[in-house]
């Protein structure tokens, strides 16, 4: 009996051992942790490489006019800071001919980015980032001229500055809105170069108009220069620059300070109403609001390095993020122009998003190959319990210790694969109370019939040495 419950304790701690230090098949359990490690691990590295990916410089590409013109080298400065100053964004600069075969292009989808005047047709697409520039009209005349408004231009001889149609077709379109006729009119258009002094002397033009740039006019010397030459020359105002801003989309009722054109003599001598235009940077309504964002911001914290030499782009302005602008802002430019603050939503959506899809894909085929491939189907507690009671069935046939011996080992090898299947997960507790009772009984069973054949066995012993005593009595 003793040797018997010695050999079941040693059978119990051999099978604690091998529970905690022997090398079991990968349970369930142990499966659906790595598959949940692997799937984190997955789809922050699947994030990362999108991100990388993504992280590539954008490029926009900006078409301008001529090469060596003003737009042309605004575009190559822009095209400069961008590249200085962001990993993420590069601007491509595209040359054209001429400012309207440009804006063509950029109207038929083709670029990214473009700069136009607002006497030009606006392209549908197009949404404003930056006021880059105004430009003034300039009505001069000789010292003593009688013109002194739009209307007295009448049957005059005017000469138009510019260097191309443009300002021309300005001014004409001007005229036009207050039923100027230009029967009678002289109406010529001479080059930026052209000497003013030539043009204003005796003799010449009754009047000139020049549409500048305030950056230009502000550095600019050569009218100073001009009225000490000439002693003196008018610039007058267009009173109807209110008007004309209302009945001229595009025209804006500008004000040009005393003393800006000359200091001495001061032209004009006090502030003068005029009309002027504005130099648009445009992109189109398709380019994202996170590139725009960026473009905006490298644009105005860069302003002094996007400056032409005191004659463009001196002082940029944002655009007008109002809903009835002559051209509407982009949200890209609005957002960072408002200074809106982005919840954590707003900011890391992009991300969230990334992982979220990432990770139900990863999640989905690490499901499926659990469910398919890998995964151990628990045995229930209770189809081990007959197991249990099929060995307690032949406890009675045993003759000998041996014989309960081996039922021993056998019922101890049941309660083993419960004990290390509950722990990995390949055997479930259902009906685990049905098994208790069946090896509880079992058990009992067991330990009975050890005693009975032991104490049948002690009874033999005793026997033995008594017959031996009466065989021996009667020699």
């Amino acid at each position: 009996m003793g040797s018997f419950t010695g050999r079941r304790a040693a059978m119990l701690i051999s099978t604690s051992k091998a529970i905690g230090g022997a090398r079991a098949p990968m349970g369930n359990r142990t499966q659906i942790v790595l598959f949940t490690l692997l799937t984190l691990i997955l789809t922050a590295v699947s994030v990362w490489a999108a991100r990388a990916w993504l992280g590539y410089p954008t490029t926009v590409t900006f078409v301008v006019g001529p090469e060596g013109g003003v737009e042309a080298k605004f575009a190559a400065r822009l095209a400069a800071v961008v590249a200085d100053n962001s990993r993420n964004l590069r601007v491509s600069v595209v040359s054209t001919q001429d400012a309207a075969q440009a804006l063509t292009r950029f109207g038929r989808g083709q670029f990214g980015l473009a700069m136009l005047r607002t006497d030009a047709k606006v392209p549908n697409h197009a949404r404003a980032v930056a006021i880059l520039e105004h430009e003034v009209l300039l009505m001069l005349g000789p010292k003593g001229s009688k013109v002194k408004a739009l209307a007295d231009l009448r049957g005059k001889k005017v000469a138009v500055i510019g260097a191309d149609s443009r300002s021309e077709g300005f001014f004409r379109h001007l005229l036009e809105l207050y039923d100027i006729s230009t029967n009678g009119m002289v109406i010529e258009t001479l080059p930026p170069e052209t000497a003013l002094d030539k043009l204003l002397a005796p003799g010449g033009y009754n009047a000139v108009i020049a549409i500048e740039p305030l950056s230009k006019i502000s550095a600019d010397k050569r009218y100073e220069e001009l009225a000490k030459r000439l002693n003196g020359f008018t610039l007058e105002p267009i009173g109807e620059a209110k008007a004309i801003e209302r009945k001229s989309p595009g025209t804006f009722a500008e004000s040009i300070d005393a003393g800006l054109l000359s200091a001495a003599p001061r032209i004009p001598d006090d502030d003068l109403d005029t009309i002027g235009l504005q130099w648009i940077l445009v992109a189109r309504d398709k380019l994202s609001e996170a590139t725009v964002t960026d473009l905006a911001r490298l644009i105005f914290e860069n302003k002094a390095d996007l400056a032409i030499d005191n004659q463009f782009a001196t002082k940029i302005e944002p655009a007008d993020t109002d809903k009835d602008a002559f051209i509407v802002a982009h949200q890209g430019a609005a957002q960072y122009i408002n200074d809106d603050t982005k919840t954590f939503l707003d900011r890391y959506s992009d991300i969230l998003y990334l992982t979220m899809g990432c990770g139900s894909i990863i999640a989905s085929i690490f499901v499926g190959l659990y469910s398919a491939v890998t995964r151990i189907r628990p045995t229930r507690a209770i189809e081990l319990s007959t197991a249990v009671i099929e060995v307690g069935e032949r406890i009675d046939d045993a003759a000998s210790i041996e014989a309960l011996e081996a039922i021993q080992d056998e019922l101890e090898g049941i309660l083993k694969r419960v004990l290390v299947g509950l722990k990995d997960g390949s055997v479930s507790d259902d009906g685990l109370d049905a098994f208790r009772l069946a090896y509880e009984l079992v058990r009992d069973s067991l330990d009975m019939r050890v005693q009975s054949l032991t104490r049948r066995a002690d009874r033999k012993g005793a026997a033995i040495p008594g017959n031996a005593g009466q065989a021996s009595a009667p020699a």
